[in-house]
């Protein structure tokens, strides 16, 4: 069983960064692709970015794009989300989520094509 370990939540102002992180108990975590997701308060969970697992090619959410970078370390099995230019509607519990087979070309965006999911962390952007 994959198991993830996320880290780096936190409280921030308007404006302010903080990078999230994802380690990943697996012996084949260069193969497997890496999403993050967030669920805000009465909300949905939604896509927010993804990492491919053959050339590290990122994918993310319209609401995050140029402001959010997806990144892998192969060698320390962790996932990681660099969140700048924080807004408060970034307020939620994020997630990442593994599939270590790989995810299908064009379902980055959906949660259930990802097999494995952390626990969670809590990000709050204060106006």
């Amino acid at each position: 069983q994959v198991q993830l370990v996320e880290s780096g939540g936190g409280l921030v102002q308007t404006g302010g960064s903080l990078r999230l992180s994802c380690a990943v108990s697996t012996h084949t975590f260069s193969r497997t692709t890496m999403g993050w997701f967030r669920q805000a308060p009465g909300k949905a969970r939604e896509f927010v970015a993804a990492i491919s697992e053959i050339d590290s090619k990122t994918y993310y959410a319209n609401a995050v794009k140029g402001r959010f970078t997806a990144s892998r370390d192969n060698a320390k099995n962790t996932a990681y989300l660099q969140m700048n230019s924080l807004k408060p509607e970034d307020t939620a519990v994020y997630y990442c989520a593994a599939d270590s087979s790989g995810v299908e070309s064009g379902r980055y965006f959906f949660d259930d094509a990802y097999e494995s999911w952390g626990q969670g962390t809590q990000v709050t952007v204060s106006s």
